[in-house]
């Protein structure tokens, strides 16, 4: 088993990108993006999508591939991420996954937990609550059915709530009962590659993005998708907030705040997430790309000689 999929990872704005490009440019390879807001088509800017620029320098798979009206979960995600890589190990040892959606770089380097179908009520239910009564009873709601969990998510996240509160609903059992279980193995080996820096440069790097992101237009780019903000693609940082200064409820410059505060707290929760897997080797983001690329030659040696 020779196949290695080297995966990048680390908190939003560190340069995943620039890293998951020069690697795969060294090793003569593709990316494969577990980025799971730069999936949808109609979202650019706000999702710092690679630039044009970036994209013809490496052949990148998973970028901009779907529509916000299009349901795409997780478990899709899976499915054809681990198709696409059959394809490229048949003409590649190596393969790169960038991505800061932790969840979704596991589905692939791990495997997803499995869980029992539902009741598709359980989730009209739940998302007529959410609609009718906001967010709060949802974090309610979970706090008593599976405290084990909600002490472990993203509480302000709508989606992860909704997943998690229609398993315990539909199978009367809590959703923590149903992670951590032995999964399928994989037909290739893993080398994760994190990118770290201090805390004040990772906040530092995130406002410069932002004021960025704005400059280059995103205020506009939500406008387009008001009508939309109901679908889960727009639950997310950069929209949630300007969608609440174009309903007249903040000023502009207080959702602008909140977008860097709410990123801070996303690369926070990141940085938790991918600091689970021990076996990650940090590098400065501030690296040499000479030290670098050597280091990564010598590590993917030996990990394609070692006994299985």
């Amino acid at each position: 088993m020779n196949k290695v999929l080297i995966s990048v990872t680390g908190p939003t704005a560190i340069g995943k990108t620039r890293l998951g490009i020069l690697l795969a440019n060294h090793f003569n390879t593709e990316i494969i993006s577990a980025d799971s807001r730069q999936f949808y088509k109609e979202m650019s800017i706000g999702t710092a999508v690679p630039t044009t620029n970036e994209l013809t320098r490496a052949v990148h798979h998973f970028i901009q591939h779907k529509s916000i009206h299009e349901p795409y979960s997780v478990g899709d995600f899976e499915k054809d991420a681990l198709k696409k890589l059959d394809e490229l190990f048949r003409k590649n040892e190596i393969v790169i996954i960038v991505g800061g959606s932790g969840l979704y770089v596991d589905a692939i380097t791990k495997g997803l937990d499995e869980f029992p179908k539902v009741e598709k009520s359980i989730r009209e239910d739940l998302n007529k609550k959410l609609a009718n009564n906001g967010i709060e009873v949802l974090q309610d709601m979970l706090s008593k059915l599976d405290p084990k969990h909600y002490n472990k998510i993203d509480i302000h996240n709508p989606h992860r709530l909704i997943r998690a509160l229609e398993i315990c609903i539909g199978t009367g059992k809590p959703y923590s009962t149903f992670l951590n279980k032995p999964k399928g193995k994989r037909n290739f080996k893993v080398l994760s590659l994190g990118l770290q820096a201090e805390r004040s440069v990772v906040y530092e790097r995130i406002n410069e993005r932002v004021d960025l992101m704005m400059e280059e237009g995103l205020l506009d780019e939500v406008k387009l998708l008001k009508d939309s903000r109901d679908l889960n693609a727009l639950q997310t940082v950069g929209y949630k907030e300007l969608f609440e200064y174009l309903d007249g409820n903040w000023t502009l410059d207080f959702a602008i705040s909140e977008i860097k505060k709410n990123t801070r707290r996303f690369a926070k929760r990141q940085n938790t997430w991918f600091k689970k897997n021990l076996e990650t080797l940090y590098v400065d983001y501030n690296y040499k790309e000479n030290e670098i690329l050597a280091m990564m030659d010598k590590a993917v040696m030996e990990l394609q000689y070692e006994r299985t």
